[in-house]
């Protein structure tokens, strides 16, 4: 595995203003909603950092909240689906069985034989439950493995590795 400093986790989303006085509408994907606020400062992909993280209200599917450095309607505005991190150091250890996804970004996936199948790229959810995106070695497409107890039996994060056992067909034959 990959050194990582101390990777980003995205734990909301700003979906532009809330009024004219430049509140922000703030949906957290944090386990405890408003714990948002706790994990400041935030960034976004842009490199722009949010200090301070003020919940002013609740509305249907999130906060209205306010944020330095944003003063206006229009620079509320400017916040319409915007991502927010935090630091992966700032957020509370996960429980046995659970994982942030940046904990699974770039470990290497075996299956139940030792055979190397790839590397977890990125960790998606549509909804109907998490998947891990795997780059192959020698593919140009990645493959996507249902994040389940019965197809990835093993994670460990210390050895940096994921132990797969997919379904037959789902990876190329080596």
């Amino acid at each position: 595995m990959t050194a990582k400093t101390d990777p980003k986790v995205i734990v909301g989303r700003l979906s532009g203003s809330f009024g004219v006085r430049g509140e922000v509408r703030l949906k957290s994907f944090c386990a405890d909603p408003e714990a948002i606020a706790d994990y400041a400062p935030l960034t976004t992909d842009t490199g722009r950092t949010f200090g301070q993280v003020v919940l002013t209200g609740q509305i249907k599917g999130g906060f209205t909240a306010r944020l330095d450095g944003v003063v206006t309607k229009e620079d509320a505005d400017a916040l319409t689906n915007i991502d927010l991190y935090a630091l992966r150091s700032a957020l509370p250890a996960p429980e046995d069985e659970e994982y942030y996804y940046a904990d699974l970004e770039g470990l290497t996936v075996l299956d139940t034989g030792g055979a190397m199948l790839g590397r977890v790229v990125r960790v998606v959810d549509h909804g109907a439950g998490d998947l891990l995106d795997i780059a192959v070695p020698g593919q140009t497409e990645t493959v996507l493995l249902p994040f389940t107890q019965a197809l990835v039996p093993t994670v460990d994060l210390t050895a940096g590795r994921i132990i797969a056992d997919p379904p037959e067909g789902l990876f190329p034959a080596p």
